[in-house]
This record gives C-alpha cells, sequence and structure tokens, in this order.
C-alpha cells in the first residue's frame, strides 16, 4: 500500500485508492494533474490550506474535506471542486464512498495549533488498511490511541512534535509502516528524518517518501 503513497513536500501527500485519488493538504504541487477524487485539508495554514495548489489538483468532481471551523475560508476554492464537506474532531464518517475518522490535532504546549481551533487529522480507510495522516500535531493522548496500519507523522519540531517525539508516538501506536512528514522545509532538517528512524523500536518499518 505505501507503493500507493508520495509526499511532495512537508504534509503535502497523494494516495492512489480504490477510491480514487487522494490529496492531502496539497502544496507547492509542480503539476497541474486535475486527477483528485478527494482532498482533505487538516487545517487552514499557508502550507496546509493552499488554493493555488489545490486548483492544481482538482478536478470536475473532486470532494473536499475540511475542518468545519475553516468553513467561510474553504469556500475560496469553492469555484474548483464540485462541493466541500467538512468535519469535526473525532469523527468517523463516509464521503462519497471514502470512509474517514477524523483525530484532533493540537499542540499541548505551543501556541500554533490550539486544540480549540477545531483542526484535524485523518484515518483513510482504504484496500482493508488504517492510514493515519497525523497533521500539525504532538502526541497528544488522542494521537496515541490511534490504530492503525501505516501512520504519517509530523517530526520538524517548531510548529509539531519533534524526530524524537514523533518516534515515541510511533513506539506506541505501532503501526506497520511509519512516513516522516513536516521536516526538511517549512520546518526541521532533512536530517531529522535518521533521528525518526533511528529512535523507531522494531517491527515497525520507517520509509521516506520527501527526497531532498
Amino acid at each position: 500500500m505505501t507503493g500507493n503513497i508520495t509526499v511532495n513536500e512537508n504534509n503535502s501527500i497523494r494516495i492512489a485508492t480504490d477510491q480514487g485519488v487522494i490529496y492531502v493538504d496539497p502544496f507547492n504541487l509542480k503539476e497541474k494533474a486535475h486527477d483528485a477524487a478527494f482532498i482533505l485539508i487538516t487545517h487552514d495554514h499557508y502550507d496546509h490550506f493552499s488554493p493555488e495548489d489545490i486548483r492544481k489538483a482538482a478536478g470536475d468532481d473532486t470532494v473536499m474535506v475540511a475542518p468545519e471551523k475553516m468553513a467561510a475560508k474553504a469556500e475560496q476554492v469553492l469555484d474548483a471542486v464540485s462541493r466541500i464537506e467538512t468535519v469535526s474532531p473525532g469523527e468517523s464518517r463516509e464521503i462519497g464512498g471514502l470512509k474517514l475518522e477524523t483525530v484532533p490535532a493540537y499542540n499541548q504546549m505551543k501556541p500554533f495549533h490550539p486544540k480549540s481551533a477545531g483542526w484535524v487529522g485523518y484515518i483513510i480507510i482504504s484496500g482493508g488498511k488504517r492510514i493515519y495522516i497525523a497533521g500539525d500535531t504532538d502526541a497528544t493522548k488522542e494521537a496515541m490511541g490511534v490504530k492503525c496500519d501505516i501512520a504519517l507523522v509530523p517530526i520538524g519540531g517548531t510548529f509539531t512534535m519533534n524526530a524524537v517525539k514523533a518516534a515515541e508516538l510511533i513506539n506506541t501506536i505501532m503501526p506497520g509502516t511509519a512516513i516522516p512528514v513536516h521536516y526538511g522545509s517549512v520546518a526541521g532538517k532533512p536530517s531529522d528524518g535518521e533521528v525518526f528512524r533511528e529512535n523507531v523500536k522494531e517491527p515497525v518499518e520507517v520509509e521516506f517518501k520527501i527526497r531532498f
């Protein structure tokens, strides 16, 4: 399943699934693919909600999913997608045939992503696998309770947990595969990936999808 996952940079993720191509937080896309069946937005910061990149990914029938508390801002791209669905943290939904769950995404001791903002990570259920895209978060109690097969977690520090804390989260939830994201550009260094891998315990496999 991880062969169907690519990471452009930061938290810009593309997943090819039986339900169609899913983009999460498209950002700095090089091509105008217009192949998205779904675009999932975790929160409204510029490197996660980029109208320019949403327009590059969106096709005629694209459904965009975004946190309810950014519903007004999301309407900036209503002309580019077929419809917008809003979600709140802690939901289980089926949208256009796509099964997903939302996990609260927030900082515990930093001001950048307050819990009150209602921002989310997503668990996508596809092909018999649970794929967790954590969004911009720390290792919260909700994140620690996630059950998944594949986890894409931020490791860059500053705005999220750092590589060591992210590894601690992975060692708690024990997915089959962990993919580090959100490092080496907006926050963190390319070398954070190795720090993350060194701290993740077996039998979890670490895969790097961002290329520097």
